[in-house]
């Protein structure tokens, strides 16, 4: 396994757990919280989708979709406080945006030559190119724990 396989491997695992925590959620349980002070799940994926495509770019400029008009100023710090449905995008919609982007992710990653995972990103959470693919995954697993939470809130089974 190269450094390139085992980059992706991270990216699918936290993919397949993501999604799986994500699958059976109705647009309203998408607006829980797992707690008053934290982000809710719609919020959280909006500002992941968006992440990624703002990270993906800075390493592999013109690599990615473009996001939908208005997008990512729907996912700011300034809207996380925000509990209405109309002010973001439903489930569905942000399952497609994401899959395209997460299409776009891997396919720049594939495309990546083998000398630029050390290069330097000349970003403190993830220094390096490689670090910046390596995040995709990683950065989903950290909000997927909060998901769980609301899963078992609504009286869900854990999955894993």
């Amino acid at each position: 396994m190269n450094a390139r396989d085992a980059i992706k491997l991270g990216i699918d695992t936290g993919e397949f757990i993501s999604l799986g925590y994500l699958e059976d959620l109705t647009d309203a349980e998408f607006l829980r919280r797992p707690h008053p002070g934290c982000n809710h799940i719609n919020w959280q994926v909006g500002h992941l989708i968006a992440s990624e495509h703002m990270m993906i770019e800075k390493i592999a400029p013109g690599s990615m979709p473009e996001l939908p008009a208005g997008f990512a100023e729907k996912y700011t710090k300034e809207t996380a406080a925000c509990d209405d449905a109309g002010k973001f995008v439903a489930k569905g919609e942000l399952i497609a945006i994401y899959k395209a982007q997460r299409a776009a992710t891997l396919a720049a990653l594939a495309k990546e030559v083998d000398d630029n995972f050390d290069k330097p990103t000349g970003v403190d959470y993830a220094a390096t190119v490689g670090a910046m693919y390596s995040l995709q995954g990683s950065h989903w697993l950290m909000h997927a724990g909060q998901w769980a939470v609301v899963r078992r809130q609504l009286g869900r089974p854990p999955l894993f």
